[in-house]
C-alpha cells in the first residue's frame, strides 16, 4: 500500500477530522468518506459543504498540476470543470456507495 502522509496541520489539531480517502485499487477508484460533519445544517448544509470541499480540492489539484508545468491554474481549473461535468453527465464507471463503508 502506498499511502500519503497526514498534513502537519491535522497532526497539530486535536479537533482534526479526516473526511475522505481516495484509492486506485483492483483496478478502480475506491473512496472512504465521512458523511455527517455538516448535518446540523440539514441536507442542504451537508450538500453545500461537500460542494465547497470538492471545489477546494479542484483548486489544490490545479495548483499542483500548474506547479508541475502542466498549464496555468485557470486553464487547468477549466479543464477539470469540463471533465467533471462530462463525467457527471455520462459516468465512465458504475458508481455506488454504502453509508459508513465505501463509495466506488
Amino acid at each position: 500500500m502506498n499511502a500519503l502522509g497526514t498534513p502537519p496541520a491535522a497532526l497539530r489539531d486535536a479537533q482534526a477530522l479526516e473526511l475522505a480517502r481516495i484509492w486506485i485499487a483492483e483496478p478502480g477508484l475506491h473512496c472512504s468518506l465521512r458523511m455527517g460533519p455538516y448535518a446540523d445544517d440539514g441536507a442542504a448544509g451537508e450538500t453545500a459543504a461537500w460542494g465547497v470541499i470538492l471545489a477546494d480540492m479542484a483548486g489544490r489539484v490545479a495548483d499542483a498540476l500548474s506547479a508541475e508545468g502542466l498549464g496555468a491554474r485557470s486553464g487547468v481549473l477549466e479543464a477539470l470543470a469540463e471533465r467533471f461535468n462530462a463525467e457527471m453527465a455520462s459516468p465512465t464507471s458504475e458508481l455506488r456507495g454504502e453509508r459508513g463503508i465505501e463509495a466506488n
